[in-house]
């Protein structure tokens, strides 16, 4: 049941003749006789997330556009119609018996105040069960100083609060609306990055490098204000308590300082949840060995790396490090011991980390990203030792992915380094985030597993043949980024030009597609 259908249920059980829920203010019912008013204030980022669950595509567009919106709603069995006004920083809805009982369009109005009531008056709660209670004034929480990197995620925050808490408004609003990353930057609005595209979060202000500033170094780590005035730019960590942790990242650029905010949710998906392929799941049972996730950025591979690292956790008794710049996903001792470290906060760098990792007793190594020589180098020479490695590198396809390890080391090294590869190397995941029919978005996978056939081509260096050996090898549970794409497309979960849009060998893509009756419009080769 939608959320929006609690509070239509209590508007007709107590024949109102309507119902206002404004960000930042109490709930208010209104009656011929006077308005009640709940005692606690409804946040602004849980209003949009109602909205946004129950308002048809059509609102919603008027929404985003800032626009006021209409629509009929009538989950209860009985229809109401829902007014939604829009202004900077806070949304007042009004909701009213009858599709056809709605005054005008109103303009926008203020946040409605608690009023005096002679009758008792209305709470909501969290899950919106409303019940009498005595008249009481609603609480604001003041922005706190210090919270040991952490928000409390019941902090409330007025339209015009650019201070302290002022990013916390902007990365609720990015977690209703299910948005994955929040973008700050100098001479433009907020915005949000949702089912892969840059929208407007809200016209609250032209960000200005001062404010913007001052609002990132209050919720910054000392040592990544020093990092950042030292290197202009930083990465960290930030968690909201009770909403998500967030990788932040900070830089400056000709407009001046800008940021960018990626939200890691608490809960790692299942591999259900994330459609992992069985194979890439079996790699988890493995006790040796490197296996790469690679896709470029956003695509998903912490999330993928993540699940994996759960499955581990859940089912075997390990000892697991994980090595990563931030920590990313955190994770509890389930069956497994897990120790996580941060880059620049508990090691210098992944290549100390990793070297010091083979005194540390681990039967899992997690890298976070194989950045340099040095790291990859260590990493291989981790799995030949007998401990099962996972890594990430910023590459489109499996076969590149091996061209790629094998090009960083220098030329007189690489005979050397095809034959600990071809050894090591038990599976690559190259993975794209791609737009779902519905809204959201869904991974395409391809997979390369380390066959003994694998492992033949890399130590001869003919990686050129790895496409073909994929496609021969679905037996054992390869696949290519292509056939990934058409199978989406076949449930239809996918559109095909979108398909088309994130395939890499675009010519093969068009030929598959029209071969198995996808019609594409007139695209680009």
């Amino acid at each position: 049941m939608k959320r929006l259908s609690v509070y239509v249920q209590h508007l007709l059980r107590y024949e109102a003749q309507s119902l206002v829920l404004a960000s930042g203010a109490p709930v208010t019912a209104r009656f011929a006789g006077g308005d009640r008013a709940s005692n606690t204030p409804i946040d602004h980022a849980q209003l949009v997330s109602i909205v946004q669950e129950a308002a048809p595509p059509e609102a919603l567009a008027d929404l985003r556009l800032g626009r006021p919106a209409r629509f009929v709603f009538d989950e209860t069995g009985q229809s109401v119609t829902v007014d939604v006004v829009p202004t900077p920083g806070a949304w007042q809805v009004t909701i009213v018996p009858g599709a056809n009982g709605a005054a005008p369009m109103p303009a926008a109005a203020p946040a409605p105040q608690p009023a005096a009531a002679t009758r008792g008056q209305i709470r909501p709660a969290a899950v919106g069960v409303v019940e009498a209670q005595p008249m009481a004034a609603p609480q604001q929480l003041a922005p706190q100083e210090d919270h040991g990197g952490k928000r409390p995620a019941g902090a409330l925050l007025s339209g015009q609060d650019f201070g302290p808490l002022g990013i916390d408004r902007w990365l609720r609003m990015l977690s209703a609306l299910n948005g994955s990353d929040l973008h700050l930057s100098c001479g433009n609005h907020p915005k949000l990055r949702l089912h892969g595209e840059i929208q407007l979060l809200e016209e609250t202000m032209m960000l200005e490098h001062d404010k913007l500033k001052s609002m990132l170094y209050q919720i910054m780590p000392p040592k990544n204000r020093e990092e950042f005035d030292r290197r202009r730019d930083t990465d960290w960590a930030y968690e909201i308590e009770g909403l998500a942790r967030f990788r932040g990242n900070a830089f400056m650029d000709r407009r001046g300082i800008g940021a960018v905010f990626r939200k890691i949710p608490f809960e790692i998906l299942s591999p259900e949840k994330l459609g992992l392929p069985r194979p890439v799941l079996d790699l988890c049972n493995l006790t040796k060995g490197l296996v790469v996730v690679t896709g470029p950025t956003g695509s998903g591979k912490s999330t993928t790396l993540a699940t994996l690292i759960d499955v581990i956790n859940q089912s075997r008794e390990d000892h697991i490090i994980t090595i990563e710049d931030p920590i990313e996903f955190v994770h509890d001792n389930k069956l497994c011991l897990v120790n996580q470290r941060e880059v620049r906060m508990h090691t210098d760098s992944f290549k100390d980390a990793l070297r010091a990792a083979l005194r540390e007793d681990p039967d899992i190594v997690l890298v976070g990203e194989m950045r340099d020589l040095e790291t990859i180098s260590i990493a291989i020479e981790t799995a030949e030792t007998g401990h099962l490695v996972f890594g990430t590198l910023h590459t489109t396809t499996a076969p590149s992915t091996v061209d790629r390890i094998i090009d960083q080391f220098p030329a007189d090294r690489q005979a050397q380094i095809r034959t600990m590869l071809s050894e090591s190397l038990k599976g690559v995941i190259a993975q794209v985030l791609c737009k779902k029919i519905g809204g959201g978005r869904i991974a395409a996978y391809e997979v390369l597993i380390g066959t003994p056939a694998v492992a033949n081509l890399i130590r001869e260096g003919k990686t050129f043949q790895l496409p073909g050996i994929m496609q021969t090898s679905r037996n054992v549970g390869m696949q290519t980024m292509n056939d990934s794409l058409l199978d989406l497309c076949k449930r239809g979960l996918v559109d095909p030009k979108e398909a088309y849009m994130k395939a890499v060998n675009k010519g093969e893509m068009r030929g598959l597609l029209t071969s198995n009756g996808f019609t594409l419009p007139e695209l680009g080769k």
